[in-house]
């Protein structure tokens, strides 16, 4: 019915058919309103009620704590790199940043800007094409949060173990990993996900936040949108929230718990990853960018060592029927996101016609 492709796009990224299907038949009427759900009111109960029952059913997929707050604040996981130092950095103490590829150094640049921010360990000597060990880190005494990038989406990589934080609070950006496996949401102080890789639209981060975290203390002088307390307190409806967005992540949500969960997912997601991974294991022309002990089962930089054959790749899946395999441009090469909507069969589809380029380039 539809003329569709196989979009590995980083984000926003590719979304489950069968959700795309069932917002497509509520688009002019949702539920009997007259009305889509762009045109409701944020104040709504109509909207209230898709609102509750997404953040429902994000706490049933993950186990959230009750001592848990969920805010849906806009703005990207981008924002995050100020909100979270102005939040949770308190006068005369320090946080400690572990950077491991493009997004975890972009946040902690950003950091620097609000106080002492003090750079724990980092990958960048071998381009970001591992994870250091986090097993025994000189952390700060006096370190408010460890922060790390779970899975870094440009250099394709992901912690399989969490960094000791001897007993600091663990904030997480889990932008392109969110909802790809079982997480214990207890481990962390805070995780927060721009959710256009893996969840929704783009324009709004989903923020998990233990409730001590959220101050009542801080200066008057910070902006009320950038506080985390003023969208505890109003449910994430201080003003005008992503109202399209909270829809369709919800339905995302369910579509997720339908499936069986995250722990269904997640095998998905390693059988989908082992395709393309043996793939690459095993061609004299393609070679993956990251140590296999830290491969992201999200994001797949690959190369051919040659950038004028990484272009002629990229054209020529662009002629085959797939997009957005160009690798980001500050790595250069070819990137495969296949996050929890990309089918196997896409995966399949994708190796196949590698595996064709390579036979016709020896």
């Amino acid at each position: 019915m539809y003329d569709r492709i196989y979009n590995f796009s980083a984000g926003p990224a590719t979304m489950p058919e069968l959700v795309l299907e069932e917002i497509r038949d509520e688009m002019m009427n949702y539920r009997g309103s007259g009305m889509c759900v762009m045109e409701m009111s944020h104040r709504s109960q109509v909207f209230q009620g898709i609102a509750d029952q997404a953040e429902q059913d994000l706490r049933d997929l993950m186990g959230i704590p009750a001592n848990y707050k969920v805010l849906f604040i806009q703005g990207g996981a981008t924002l995050q790199f100020s909100m979270i130092p102005m939040n949770l950095l308190h006068p005369g103490r320090v946080a400690d940043y572990i950077v491991t590829g493009n997004w975890s150094k972009k946040a902690y640049k950003e950091a620097k800007k609000f106080g002492d921010i003090r750079l724990l360990a980092s990958s960048e000597d071998r381009n970001f094409s591992y994870i250091p060990d986090v097993s025994d880190l000189p952390v700060s005494d006096n370190a408010d949060y460890v922060y790390i990038c779970e899975n870094e989406t440009i250099h394709g990589t992901t912690y399989q173990t969490l960094p000791n934080t001897k007993g600091h609070v663990l904030v997480s950006d889990q932008s392109s990993m969110f909802l790809s496996k079982p997480c214990s949401v207890a481990d962390y102080g805070m995780i927060y996900a721009g959710v256009q890789k893996n969840v929704g639209p783009a324009g709004m981060v989903i923020a998990i936040l233990r409730e001590d975290l959220i101050r009542s203390d801080l200066d008057d002088t910070l902006p009320i949108y950038m506080n985390y307390k003023t969208h505890a307190d109003s449910g994430s409806m201080y003003n005008t929230p992503n109202c399209w967005c909270i829809y369709v992540c919800g339905k995302v949500f369910q579509y997720l718990k339908k499936l069986g969960g995250l722990a269904e997912m997640h095998r998905l997601n390693q059988e989908k990853a082992a395709i393309l991974y043996e793939f690459l294991d095993n061609s004299k022309l393609f070679h993956g960018t990251v140590e296999p002990q830290f491969r992201s089962l999200m994001n797949v930089p690959f190369v051919t060592g040659s950038k004028e054959l990484d272009a002629e790749v990229i054209a020529a899946t662009k002629a085959a029927g797939f997009d957005n395999l160009k690798g980001h441009k500050s790595v250069g090469g070819l990137r495969a996101s296949i996050y929890n909507a990309m089918p196997k069969a896409g995966v399949e589809a994708l190796v196949d016609f590698l595996k064709k380029f390579e036979l016709e380039h020896r």
